[in-house]
């Protein structure tokens, strides 16, 4: 029993990590932040934790703990019914166990000193803060209730009350079970704190790395307008960002990537006297299609949390990623931390081990929203469009609904799968399936109305950032891979990439690089549009077209301003997950049939009869039909060296036909600021026409290294069209003609000192060709994601069998 001189406040300033026990993980963590983080540059509201020992107190003094276990003893977990109806009665005891004078009067004697510091229209936040919630192995969204926009004291006391009775909710319940935590050992201290007027600007959570692929070299960031509930419950589907942590620690001071969010809502203070506080507004449609924050602004909450992840590494011994949240004061205009604890998920996958899901085939899709995970399940949909409709689900169903809230816990525990219409890669069903681990598709907009209630579905998250959800069962395997026991061969292993959204996971393959990463892809994926249809949208003649295209542009001070960020981005996030190991960027090789398809294109591209070998590749930088879209390129090209500071990228040219056409390519180059040798740049150039071959030395003389096309080389050395499907059977990469041409060009490199690699298709698909590029000592094989394992051991088998040591060159 508390004496009557117990103290049941403390203030932030007051308390550390250590507190815990006495304040519970999240109100320690704000003390531990106000503490030794607001003095390097992390800014943390004021404000006081209400200590366990207090709700103790008040349990004590209602003598309620009886009633309590008479509630709760002999609880069946897994009987959803039974759960709810006692864990409704036990709220009820709890706060109907009035709080004693002397705890009340500390509470609102601390409240007028806040006042006092803040002023009389101080509203404040109170939040939940269990003494065993937040724990580095164990972390369950929305466990426990937080009131926000609470002021004066009698609605203050009220919170305190439900905040204490929320230690009973089912899922808390629930949550201690999973876990092993006694119901009656487990305390529940209440934080008050200043609201951050973030209704009048925007909120939102950042992760110390990548929550999908557990990539930890990022900060990841998501927000929208408003308070910050909507993004953690997933009503809102959020803008996010990515900042590069070793880049922005040596001065780059730049977003790595951002993606725009609909963020069709926001939550702001009601306005009635009433109970309710918050309520959701549309937002306006001009401030939808724009960040919610700056760039600037971005930077600045990187920098925070990577000072919050430091410390509390520094503190635990090892590396502590970090989850936190975030709002912007609408009235101060400054950004503010208001939690932190370790992220639970993505930082406890196995170091060294791979685990990749793959789809047997494709089908039709239902749905695709934002991809959680990279798992693939399958099973009968339930759509739940109303809270009352959970009891009809079943274990090993996927559950389908517009959004989830922190309630559904229990069923979302027995689902196979989570498909939502609403909610970013931070909502509730995200932060939940990632917990269980089962993939999830968030953010979908429509899938409640183009999905039925049993039908067979497979939702994939294999595929990227897109999560889809495809009609029936479709078959997938699992490939499973220690990677710590794998040796790695002499021969350098590569892999080819085009789309930044699997660049995060693919990094972890045992690879020395990027052999080929081809900005096609972000072209037609991300960009879409036809680099001179940018430079030039005049010469388009249809309204429409004008009309898509200023759409996509109207945010920047340029149309050709949104080709250079965008591929900046796409290619700045492949070197990233790479760095510092080296990244291969092929300058653009789309054909004009390719490129007339692009938005605009059709304006700015000639009808070729065989676009195979026509104007494509080198021949297109310095003409007049293309050269200011190829200075956009290069305009990219330097933003992602240069700005972004990943130095690690090297720069190829493809289709070279002649020397002098080399010669003006890399003048051209280098007026855009991209010389070779300066900065580190070296520039190698495909070596995929016989020419190229015959004139080795010379080529070698322009350029840093030579990386096979064994597509186009096998076309032109044997004549064949290798987009005709009449004459395929002659199409064959393992001729000894076209083995010559191979064997020359790494004889030649090697003789000119130059490096030789290959990035075609051919060792990927022939693990005979591997063999013989490990024969002739080439210096690197680039691959497709989906061989690297299979080759690399194929490889290690043919290195030993010449002698060769293994562990590189």
């Amino acid at each position: 029993m508390a004496t009557a001189h117990a103290s049941f406040v403390r203030w932030f300033a007051e308390l550390g990590i250590d507190d815990v026990p006495l304040v519970g993980g999240k109100n320690a963590s704000l003390g531990e932040m106000v503490c030794e983080l607001a003095p390097k540059g992390v800014r943390v509201p004021n404000g006081f934790a209400i200590t366990a020992e207090a709700y103790r107190h008040v349990l004590d003094r209602a003598n309620a703990w009886p009633a309590l276990h008479e509630a709760l003893d002999g609880l069946k977990a897994d009987d959803v019914e039974d759960l709810a109806r006692r864990a409704r009665l036990a709220r009820e005891i709890v706060y109907r166990a009035a709080l004693p004078e002397d705890l009340a009067a500390q509470i609102t004697d601390a409240y007028a000193a806040l006042k006092k510091e803040y002023g009389s229209e101080l509203a404040v936040a109170v939040r939940s803060s269990a003494t065993a919630e937040d724990l580095p192995t164990a972390s369950f969204a929305g466990q426990h209730e937080t009131f926000l926009n609470i002021a004066g004291e009698t609605r203050l006391l009220d919170a305190v009350r439900h905040c204490f009775a929320s230690l009973f909710t089912d899922r808390a319940i629930r949550y201690r079970i999973d876990n092993g935590f006694d119901h009656f050992k487990v305390f529940l201290s209440v934080g008050v704190m200043k609201m951050v007027r973030s209704d009048l600007s925007s909120s939102g959570v950042a992760f110390s790395l990548d929550t999908e692929s557990g990539f930890r070299d990022v900060v990841f960031i998501t927000g929208a307008y408003g308070l910050g509930e909507n993004v953690v419950q997933g009503t809102v589907d959020p803008d996010e960002f990515y900042v590069f942590k070793p880049t922005l620690k040596s001065g780059h001071r730049t977003v790595l990537r951002r993606s725009l969010g609909a963020k069709k809502i926001r939550m702001v203070y009601a306005s009635t006297a009433g109970r309710e506080t918050t309520r959701n507004v549309p937002t306006p449609k001009d401030e939808r299609r724009r960040f919610c924050i700056s760039d600037e602004e971005v930077l600045q909450l990187a920098a925070s949390v990577i000072t919050v992840e430091e410390h509390y590494s520094a503190k635990a011994g090892h590396p502590v990623p970090m989850d936190v949240e975030w709002a912007k004061d609408g009235v101060d205009g400054k950004l503010y931390i208001v939690q932190a604890r370790p992220e639970t998920v993505a930082s406890r996958k196995a170091e060294g081990m791979l685990e990749e899901y793959v789809l047997e085939k494709k089908g039709t899709v239902l749905a695709a929203g934002r991809a959680v995970g990279g798992k693939v399940a399958a099973g009968a949909a339930r759509v739940i469009t109303d809270v009352s409709q959970l009891n009809a689900f079943r274990p090993g169903e996927v559950l389908v609904a517009d959004t989830t809230t922190p309630d559904w816990g229990t069923v979302m525990k027995t689902a196979a799968a989570v498909v939502t219409n609403r909610g970013g890669r931070t909502c509730h069903a995200a932060i939940v399936a990632r917990e269980i681990g089962i993939p999830a598709v968030v953010g979908c907009d429509d899938a409640t109305e183009r999905i039925r209630s049993g039908e067979d579905v497979t939702v994939s998250c294999a595929e990227g950032d897109i999560g889809h959800v495809y009609a029936g069962k479709i078959p997938f395997r699992t490939i499973r891979t220690d990677l710590s026991s794998l040796p790695r061969p002499r021969t350098h292993l590569m892999v080819n990439l085009g789309n930044p959204d699997v660049a995060f996971q693919t990094s972890f393959l045992p690879v020395d690089g990027v052999g080929l990463a081809r900005m096609e892809f972000i072209v037609a994926e991300h960009i879409r549009v036809h680099p001179m249809a940018l430079v030039h949208p005049e010469r388009i003649d249809d309204p429409a077209v004008r009309e898509e295209i200023a759409l996509l542009t109207r945010d920047f001070a340029r149309p050709a301003d949104y080709f250079v960020r965008q591929l900046s981005e796409g290619v700045g996030t492949i070197a990233a997950a790479f760095y510092p190991r080296p990244v291969i960027v092929r300058m653009s090789d789309f054909k004009t049939n390719e490129y007339a398809s692009l938005t605009g294109g059709r304006w700015f591209e000639p009808q070729e009869a065989n676009p195979m070998i026509g104007f494509r590749g080198a021949a297109r930088y310095a003409h007049p039909n293309y050269a200011e879209g190829f200075a956009l390129e290069c305009e990219a090209m330097k933003r992602v060296r240069d700005t972004m500071g990943l130095t690690n990228v090297k720069l190829m040219i493809p289709f070279c036909r002649r020397i002098q056409e080399a010669e003006t390519v890399l003048d051209a180059m280098a007026r855009q600021g991209l010389r070779r040798g300066e900065n580190g740049l070296e520039i190698y150039v495909m070596c995929e026409i016989p020419n190229n071959v015959l004139q080795i030395d010379a080529f070698a003389r322009l350029f840093d290294g030579f990386s096979i096309g064994s597509n186009d080389l096998t076309q032109l050395v044997l004549g064949v069209d290798r987009d005709s499907e009449i004459v395929a059977f002659d199409f064959d990469e393992r001729d000894a003609g076209v083995k010559e041409m191979i064997r020359q060009t790494v004889e030649g490199a090697r003789r000119n000192g130059r490096h030789s690699g290959i990035c075609g298709q051919a060792p990927s698909d022939y693990p005979d060709i591997a063999e013989y590029l490990v024969e002739i000592d080439i210096d690197s094989i680039s691959l497709n994601p989906d061989t690297v394992l299979k080759t690399l051991r194929n490889v290690l088998e043919v290195e030993k069998r010449l002698g060769r040591n293994a562990g590189g060159k």
